[in-house]
This record gives structure tokens, sequence and C-alpha cells, in this order.
């Protein structure tokens, strides 16, 4: 046999090197197109990391509800344009400085600029002394007394305390909390509610932490041991009044629950009040609140404030991370806004900071190769409605964020499978146990993941699975399958 004929025999053996294993695309194509998801809409992309080959798509450029796998896109934009170790500064101002004897004889002015760390879920849980670093930047710049008024200044934000396409039923719980550039508790409160101590009495609420700052109306009472648990909860959109309706059995465990509060800004200066009065801290006047609004209206009263002291947030990659695992709207909101205003300066009248922070994710998403027409995002934690994304967009996202300067950060943020964040109780027991990392998303009818997984033969894959318009029970579990298949492929796409 000639040279050449031995050369082409040689690549006539060779296995096939352009596609993925039919199997995989059989089995996934076989769990896609299932009766029950007749009605339904499915958008799926899954690509070696290690190749850059396809190795299954289905609706790849079909835009979808993301849900809060919008919040790929927040962190990713956050890390790129402020960095892993940005720290976000909080100020308190005054007129003049403090007198020999401590007293302050002007206004206290609490300057925020969008420090969500002012919460238990930065303090191991705790939710006392959250605002202690202030009181001790204020002990520490000699103040014992203000004469004047107590005021929380949330001007750095421009627009509505609410995200875009945020619907009014989401409001009152903490997921749909308000946002303000001095955030405290995630700006909401938990409520303990127990059964009274006898049948027909009001069932207790104690709030934690503990807060007069919310009024309760409460309509609940107790019923004989062993009858339904049924509570609820109402508070009517721009008041911080509670309602509350149902019954609890007597012996019954707790019902546990949280509410969102109004005006958060009132909420954080409530509470300095009462940390500064403990530690011997006395407010004179009363507590007042200034928005961009105010700002815009009075300009010259922010003129010749002094920064008597300030304290400062952890990492962004700590923030960043505690948005992403537990998937907080109001963290991720208030990355996006403390990108437009980092990037273009507090309170500009003629945008929104929203609409800054949003200009600056098109920007992004366009240097990091996704067309303006593959991601149209509206706020930055995916509770809008209207948000639609495709999946090649993800998928391209988390390619780019796999290659970029701050990739070991971004991976960090994301919930591992079986261990931690929203994934913590999915996918054990299977490989992609402690394998995969991936961002999840929940709307009503809505259910999402992405983000990355390592198959048994050691490629490293990305994926995209996004379904949508389904109302099935065990979506969650139909999209864990497909990672699990992904997790025990034994076999690269690629020899």
């Amino acid at each position: 046999m000639g040279l050449a004929a031995c050369f082409l025999s040689f690549l006539y053996a060779l296995p096939a090197q352009s596609s993925p294993p039919a199997p995989l695309q059989e089995r996934l194509s076989n769990h896609l197109s299932q009766p029950k998801f007749s009605a339904a809409a499915w958008g799926v992309k899954i690509v070696s990391l290690d190749t850059g080959d396809v190795l299954f798509e289905h609706d790849a450029g079909k835009l979808l509800k993301p849900a809060s796998n919008a919040k790929l896109y927040t962190s990713a934009l956050a890390l790129d344009r402020l960095g892993p170790d940005f720290r976000i500064k909080t100020s308190l101002l005054a007129k003049s400085r403090p007198a020999r004897n401590g007293t302050l004889r002007g206004d206290l002015i609490v300057y925020g600029r969008g420090d969500p760390s002012f919460a238990a879920r930065f303090h191991r849980g705790a939710h006392t002394n959250l605002l202690a670093p202030l009181v001790a930047a204020l002990k520490r710049a000699d103040v014992s007394r203000v004469a004047g008024d107590l005021v929380g200044d949330e001007s750095f934000f421009c627009g509505p305390p609410l995200g875009s396409e945020w619907t009014w039923d989401d409001l009152q719980h903490y997921y749909g909390a308000e946002v303000s550039s001095l955030t405290v508790e995630d700006n909401s409160v938990d409520l303990l509610i127990s059964p009274g101590p006898r049948t027909g009495a009001p069932c207790r609420i104690t709030t934690v932490p503990a807060t007069d700052y919310l009024r309760f109306d409460n309509r609940s009472r107790t019923v004989e041991a062993g009858g339904p648990r049924a509570l609820s909860l109402y508070r009517p959109i721009g008041g911080n009044t509670v309602y509350v309706h149902g019954q609890l059995p007597l012996g019954s465990t707790n019902w546990i629950d949280s509410i969102s509060v109004h005006r958060p800004v009132l909420w954080f200066v409530t509470l300095l009040r009462g940390e500064l009065a403990r530690a011997g801290i006395q407010i004179s006047g009363r507590l007042r609140a200034v928005n961009w609004l105010d700002r815009e209206a009075q300009p010259d009263e922010a003129y010749g404030l002094i920064e008597l002291a300030s304290v400062e947030s952890p990492p962004l990659s700590e923030i960043v991370t505690r948005t992403m695992k537990p998937s907080q709207n109001l963290y991720a909101q208030l990355l996006l806004l403390q990108v437009g205003a980092t990037r273009h300066g507090p309170a500009n009248a003629s945008a929104t900071t929203e609409d800054l922070g949003l200009a600056e994710l098109r920007e992004f998403l366009a240097g990091a190769g996704i067309g303006r027409d593959e991601a149209l995002l509206e706020e930055g934690s995916g509770l809008s409605r209207g948000a639609l994304v495709t999946p090649n967009a993800t998928v391209q996202l988390l390619q780019f964020m796999h290659r970029h300067r701050h990739a070991e950060a971004f991976r960090d943020t994301l919930p591992v499978a079986g261990v931690d964040g929203t994934l913590r109780r999915r996918m054990k027991a299977t490989a992609a146990f402690e394998n995969a990392r991936a961002k999840t998303g929940t709307l009503r009818y809505v259910n999402t993941l992405s983000g990355y997984v390592t198959t048994k033969a050691g490629e490293r894959l990305v994926f995209s699975l996004m379904l949508n318009n389904y109302d099935g029970d065990g979506a969650r579990a139909d999209l864990d399958a497909i990672v699990v298949m992904l997790s025990e492929l034994e076999e690269r796409s690629k020899p």
C-alpha cells in the first residue's frame, strides 16, 4: 500500500470530531419533548468550555423570561466595572464639628451610598448591633449629643424605590422590598407569630429585630389544639400597617414570616437612633429623610457639609456572593444602581440611576459579544416580568466571564449543587453534587438554571436552561435532570 493510501486509511479510521455523542442529544431531545411540556417553551444551550463546540441547543435564540438568571448579568457587570475589592462608604455629615462638650449643634446626616451590609446575613445571622460601626465612628468623632435632627439622606440614587416592571403583589414581601441608598436588615422585618394563651385570644406577634416601626392590626385568633394553621399578612402599598388574619391552634409551633417596610430610609434612622441611645448618644430633634427630589429642590442645603466620620462595606466580592447564593433581589438592584451612580455620579435628574446602570450593562454586554436584542433587561434582579434574554446570550456571558480577569470571583458567587444557596437541597447524591455551579431563577410559570458543570470525563461545560410558560409539578427537577445527565458523561465531546 502506498504512503498516500495509508494516510487516507488512517484518516478514515479516526473517530468523528465535529459532533457530540448522539446518545446525549437523543436523551435531551426526548426530555424536552415530553407531552407535559407541549404548551411550554424550552430554550437550551450547552457548550464545551474546553473546545468551544455546541453539544446541544434547542431554541437557543428565543427570547425567554430569565427570572433570577438576570442576576448573572448584574453581578458580572458589577465585578467588571467596580472590581471585587470595591467598597461602599456610608458617611456621617454635619454643618459643623461638635463643641468641646460633645454637642453637635445642628443636624446629623447619614449619607448612604447603597451599602446592603447592615444586615444579619453579613453578621452570622445576628440581628443586634448591625449599626454599631456607625455608632463607633460617631463616638470617635467625639459626638455625645445631637441638638438637631437625625436625617437619613438617600439622595445618592435618583429614581423610584422600585425596579422597573416590579408588580404590586410582590412589594409587601421581603423579595420585593423597596430600594434605598440607606438600607438596613434587607428593608424587611422578620415575624414570629405564635398561638395566644387560650382559645379565642389573638395570636402573639414578635418582630425581629424588635421595633415599633411597623404597626399591626391583629385580627388573628387562637383555636383549639389540632385545628388548622392558616395566617395571612397584608401591608397596603404606601403604609406600614400590617393586617394579620387567620388562626393558629393552641400548642402549635411559631408561624415564621417576613414583611417589607415602606420608606426604608426612615426604618434605617429609627434603628440607628435606638442604637445611639443605647450607646449614650441622645438625639434631641426628630427623624427625617431626604431623597434626590429634595436635594434637587433645595441643593444649597447640601453645601458646606463636613464629613465627621464614615464606615465602609465589606468588599464587593462578598456583597455579590451574598446576592447570588440566596438570590437576594434587593442586593441585585442595589448593585445595578451602584454601577450607575459610581460611573456617572449621584442623583442625575436627566436619567434615573437605574437607567444609567442599564446603559453600562448594555455597553458591557456589547464588549462580551452579546447583541443588544439578545438581552432585554429592565432592572437588576430578575423580578421584572418584562425582562427577556436568550440562552445564547447567557452562555456567551458565562463563557466571557470564564475568561474574565475576575473569573474566579465570579465563579465563587454561584450556588453549588447540594451545598449552598438556592441549590443546597438540589442534586444531592448525584454526579452533579459539589460539581455544578449555577444560578437558579424562579417566577410564576418560569424556571431557569444556568452555569458550569464538569463531566465524569473531565470536560468543562457551560449551560443555560430556560423553561417558560409551564405550571406543572417538578419543574426544578426537570432542569436538574439535564445537569445530572451532563455531569454523568463518561466520554469527551472530542477525543
